[in-house]
C-alpha cells in the first residue's frame, strides 16, 4: 500500500491542475444536484420485532383511517392571562383555526378541543390532534404553510399558539459552532507550522471535503430516509478528521523537504508514510461508523452511513487533493516567517520540545503516572454506572421553539404525561368475545398506578380490533412512564389466557421505549465487535501482542469515562449552567453506540500516529525508552495540534440549541481529551516504559502467518534506499559529493543540491546521471520516479545559477 500511495501522491504532484479541475467538478456536479433536492429529513422508526412494531402495522391494516404510520402534530392553544378559551370570542377564534387546519393538504383528521375533551379544567388550554396522510418527510412545504398561517392568525386572535409533533418542521441550525471550530483550528495550524501556507491546506481541504459530503447527503435525500441529524453528525465529524488526516500529511511532508527531497519525491513519500497511516485510521473510523447499520433502526443507519461517507471523502481528499495543493506551494510551504524563536531554535536543533520533555518525565516516574491517570478515569466513570437511555423528543428541544412551547404549555394545563400518551391495543380477532376482552382490558388498566386517566374502547368496523387511550402521570422520558409500559404487557399473558386476546402498547413514547432498550441491548455486542476490530487492526500495523492489548484497554478507559460526564453534566446536573443545559434528562439512546463507533476511531488514530513513530525508532536500534522519546519528538506536537483541533471542533457544537448535538458536542470532545492528552500521550508512553522489550514482542508462528501491512511505509523506505544504493546516487550537480544527508528521521536520503564554491569538477552546472534507462531515455524504477519529478518543472520560473544555490543554502539553514 505503502508503494501505491507513494506514486499516486507523485501522480497528484505532477497532474495537480487535472486533480484540481476534477475536484472542482465533482463539487459542481454535487452542488447543481444538491439544489435540485428537497433535502427534506425524517427521524421516523421502523422496528421490526418489537411490540410497538407490531402494533403500528395492525392499526395500519385495521385503522386505515388513523394513518397509524403518517405524521403528527399538537396543535395547542393558550388563553391570554384572565381569560379562558371558552369565552364566545376565543372559541370561535380556535373552530376557525381547527377548520383551516382540517382543510390543509395532506391531513387526514382533526380533532376538536371543545367535543373531545381537550380543554384543561381551567379552560385556559388546550389542543388539537393532527394527523397527515403521509410521513414526516413526505410532509409538504404547503402543509407546513398551513401550520405557520395558524400560529399568526391565533397571535391577531389575541392566544398563544404553540406546535409539537413530528410534523413540525425544524428550524435551520446554526452554523456558529463550525465557524468556531474553524477559527480554533487555524490558530492551532498556524502555531502548529509557524506558516500560513501550511496552516491554509488542511482547512482549505477540510472545508472542500466537507462541503462535497455535505452536498452529496442532500442529494441522497432524494432517493432514502435520512435522519435529521446525519448532516450535522457528518459535518462534525468530516471537518474534524479531514483537518487532522491534512495535518499529518502537511506534517511529513515538510520534514521530508528538510531532509533535502525535491518537493514531488517529498510528495510520494510522505504519502507513502503517513498516508498509509491515514488511510488505516480513516478505515478504522469508516469500519466503526457503518457498522451501526447492524442494529437495524434506520436513522442509527442513516448517521453512521452519512458520517462513514464523509470520513471517506476526508481520506480520498487527503490522498488526491491534498497532493495537488501541494505541488502548487512547492517550497513555499517551508517559510516559516510567523515561527517564534523558540519554534526555529527547535528546528535547528537546539533545546528540547515540551512533548519530549513530558515523554521523558513519564518515562522516569511510569508507576506514579499510570497510577494518577487510571485512578482518575476511574472517578470519571463512575456516574457511568446509573446511566439512562432515552430518545429525544419535543422536551429537548431549544427553549423558545415552538415544539418546547407546546410541550411545556401542555405539560402545565394537562400533567406531564400528557406529551406521551399511550396507545394500548387489543387485538381480539382469536377472541370469542371481542367486546367483553376490551372491557376485561380496560378494568386492568384502570387498577395500575401511575394513570390518569383511560379512555374508553374504540372498535374497528370489524369489531375484534379495540384502542384505548391511556394517559400516564408521568413524562415520556421519567422511570415510572418506563415501568407502566412494561406492567401493561406484563398483563398480556393473563388477559390472553382468559380471553384469547393480545394486549400490545404503542405508540411515540412507547416506541422510543423500544427503541432505547434495543439500543442498551446492542450496545454490549458492538462494543466487543469494535474491541475485537481495535485488536486485530492493531496486531496486524505494530506486530504485537501487549500494544493492541494497551490500547484496547486505553479506548474502554476514555468511553468510560466519556459516558460519566455524559451523565454528570445531562443526567444530574453538575455544571449545566457552564454546558447551557436547561434541564435534566436521560441520555439520548444512540449517543453511547455512536460514541463508541466514533472515539474507537480517533483513539486508533493517535495510536497509530504516534505509536508508529515509537517503532519505527525500535526497529532502527533505540531501547524502548528512547523510542518512546523519540516517538514523542517527532510526532508528539502534531498529535497534540490534531487533538487540539478535534476538541475545538466539537466543542463549538455545545453553542447548538438542540440537546442530542450539544451532547453529541460534549461527548465527543471529552472523548478526544481523554483518550489524547490521558491515554494515548501519558498512559502509553508509561505502559511502554514498565513494558520495555516485550512491548513489541510477537511470537514466531504469529510473526510468520501474519501479513505485513506495513503501515509506517518502512518497505517502501527500504525498497527507495536499496535501489538508490543498487544503482546510482541521485542526479547531482558535478562537482558535489555524491554523500547522504542524514535526515531529521534518522534516515539516508539523498542529497540534491546546487554546486559547491568548494567543488573541484570542471564544470558545476552540469547534471551527471549513471542511471540506466529504457529505450525513451528514462530511469528505470523508482529511482525513475525520482528522478523524473527532479526533472518536472515546478509552476512557478526556478531561479537558476547563483539565485538557485542562494534559496537552497537558505532552505538548508533553518534546519
Amino acid at each position: 500500500m505503502a508503494t501505491f500511495l507513494y506514486r499516486l501522491g507523485r501522480l497528484a504532484f505532477r497532474r495537480r491542475r487535472l486533480v484540481l479541475i476534477l475536484w472542482i467538478a465533482v463539487l459542481a456536479a454535487v452542488g447543481v444536484g444538491a439544489m435540485s433536492s428537497t433535502g427534506k429529513t425524517s427521524d421516523s422508526f421502523t422496528l421490526p420485532g418489537t411490540q410497538s412494531q407490531k402494533a403500528i402495522d395492525l392499526l395500519g391494516e385495521e385503522f386505515p383511517q388513523a394513518s397509524a404510520g403518517g405524521a403528527s402534530a399538537r396543535v395547542v392553544f393558550e388563553a391570554a392571562d384572565g381569560q379562558k378559551l371558552t369565552a364566545t370570542a376565543n372559541k370561535a377564534a380556535v373552530e376557525s383555526m381547527v377548520a383551516k387546519l382540517g382543510k390543509s393538504p395532506q391531513v387526514s383528521s382533526v380533532s376538536d378541543p371543545f367535543s373531545s375533551g381537550q380543554v384543561s379544567e381551567d379552560g385556559t388550554i388546550g389542543y388539537t390532534g393532527v394527523t397527515y396522510e403521509v410521513a414526516a418527510a413526505d410532509v409538504s412545504d404547503a402543509a407546513h404553510d398551513v401550520q405557520t398561517a395558524v400560529v399568526a392568525q391565533g397571535e391577531q386572535a389575541g392566544l398563544t399558539v404553540s406546535l409539537g409533533g413530528d410534523a413540525v418542521a425544524e428550524k435551520a441550525a446554526s452554523k456558529a459552532a463550525e465557524l468556531i471550530g474553524l477559527g480554533v483550528a487555524a490558530v492551532a495550524l498556524v502555531i502548529t507550522f509557524g506558516s500560513m501556507i501550511a496552516a491554509g491546506l488542511p482547512l482549505l481541504t477540510a472545508i472542500l471535503g466537507v462541503g462535497a459530503a455535505i452536498l452529496s447527503i442532500t442529494v441522497a435525500t432524494r432517493f432514502f430516509d435520512i435522519s435529521s441529524q446525519t448532516s450535522a453528525l457528518a459535518l462534525m465529524l468530516g471537518l474534524a478528521v479531514a483537518i487532522d488526516y491534512a495535518l499529518f500529511i502537511v506534517s511529513r511532508y515538510r520534514n521530508e523537504i528538510r531532509d533535502g527531497h525535491e518537493p514531488e519525491e517529498a510528495c510520494g513519500r510522505a504519502l507513502g508514510t503517513a498516508g498509509s497511516a491515514v488511510v488505516f485510521a480513516g478505515l478504522t473510523v469508516i469500519i466503526a461508523l457503518a457498522g451501526l447499520s447492524v442494529i437495524g433502526i434506520q436513522m442509527l443507519t442513516s448517521m453512521g452511513l452519512g458520517s462513514a461517507f464523509a470520513v471517506a471523502v476526508a481520506v480520498v481528499i487527503a490522498l488526491t487533493l491534498l497532493p495537488a495543493l501541494l505541488g502548487f506551494a512547492g517550497t513555499r510551504i517551508m517559510n516559516g516567517t510567523m515561527q517564534s524563536r523558540r519554534m526555529k531554535a527547535l528546528e535547528r536543533g537546539e533545546g528540547e520540545a515540551m512533548g519530549v520533555r513530558w515523554a521523558k518525565f513519564v518515562t522516569r516516574n511510569p508507576v506514579k503516572v499510570l497510577a494518577v491517570s487510571v485512578i482518575g478515569l476511574g472517578l470519571l466513570a463512575i456516574p457511568a454506572m446509573s446511566l439512562r437511555l432515552t430518545l429525544p423528543d419535543d422536551s429537548m428541544k431549544p427553549p423558545g421553539s415552538t415544539q418546547r412551547l407546546a410541550y411545556d404549555t401542555l405539560s402545565e394545563g394537562f400533567g406531564p404525561g400528557f406529551n406521551g400518551p399511550l396507545t394500548v391495543v387489543v387485538d381480539a380477532r382469536d377472541s370469542a368475545d371481542p367486546e367483553a376482552a376490551a372491557a376485561d382490558a380496560t378494568a386492568v388498566l384502570g387498577t395500575l398506578d401511575d394513570i390518569v386517566s383511560v379512555r374508553d374502547a374504540a372498535f374497528n368496523q370489524a369489531g375484534d380490533v379495540a384502542i384505548i387511550g391511556v394517559v400516564p402521570a408521568s413524562s415520556p422520558t421519567s422511570q415510572a412512564t418506563k415501568d407502566l409500559v412494561s406492567d401493561i404487557r406484563d398483563h398480556s399473558a393473563a388477559l390472553h389466557q382468559d380471553t384469547g386476546a393480545d394486549l400490545m402498547v404503542t405508540g411515540t413514547t412507547a416506541v422510543n421505549i423500544d427503541v432505547s432498550t434495543k439500543l442498551a441491548q446492542a450496545l454490549a455486542p458492538y462494543l466487543a465487535i469494535v474491541v475485537g476490530l481495535a485488536l486485530v487492526l492493531l496486531l496486524l500495523v505494530f506486530r504485537s501482542i501487549m500494544i493492541p492489548l494497551k490500547a484496547t484497554l486505553g479506548f474502554l478507559f476514555t468511553i468510560a469515562a466519556t459516558l460519566g460526564v455524559l451523565v454528570a453534566v445531562f443526567q444530574w446536573g453538575w455544571l449545566a449552567d457552564v454546558f447551557g443545559v436547561d434541564q435534566t434528562a436521560p441520555i439520548v439512546s444512540v449517543l453511547p453506540i455512536l460514541l463508541i463507533g466514533v472515539v474507537f476511531g480517533l483513539a486508533m488514530d493517535y495510536e497509530v500516529f504516534l505509536v508508529t513513530r515509537m517503532r519505527e525508532e525500535y526497529v532502527h536500534g533505540a531501547t524502548p525508552t528512547d523510542a518512546v522519546i523519540g516517538g514523542f519528538r517527532h510526532s508528539g506536537r502534531v498529535v497534540t495540534a490534531a487533538a487540539v483541533i478535534m476538541i475545538a471542533v466539537f466543542s463549538g457544537f455545545l453553542l447548538d440549541d438542540a440537546a442530542l448535538i450539544k451532547s453529541v458536542g460534549l461527548g465527543l470532545a471529552s472523548a478526544v481529551l481523554f483518550d489524547a492528552f490521558v491515554v494515548r500521550m501519558t498512559i502509553v508512553p508509561a505502559v511502554m516504559a514498565l513494558l520495555g522489550h516485550r512491548a513489541w514482542a510477537l511470537p514466531a508462528w504469529l510473526d510468520r502467518v501474519m501479513p505485513d501491512v506495513d503501515v509506517e511505509g518502512e518497505k517502501l523506505r527500504h525498497t527507495l534506499d536499496s535501489d538508490s544504493a543498487s544503482t546510482a546516487p541521485e542526479p547531482v550537480l558535478a562537482g558535489v559529493g555524491a554523500g547522504a544527508h542524514q535526515g531529521s528521521d534518522s534516515h539516508s536520503s539523498p542529497q540534491v543540491m546546487a554546486g559547491d564554491a568548494g567543488s573541484d569538477a570542471s564544470d558545476p552546472g552540469t547534471f551527471t546521471s549513471p542511471l540506466p534507462r529504457h529505450h525513451r531515455g528514462r530511469t528505470r524504477g523508482l529511482s525513475g520516479l525520482r528522478q523524473r519529478g527532479a526533472e518536472t518543472p515546478a509552476d512557478t520560473t526556478e531561479p537558476k545559477g547563483g539565485a538557485t544555490k542562494g534559496i537552497r543554502k537558505k532552505m538548508f539553514r533553518k534546519r
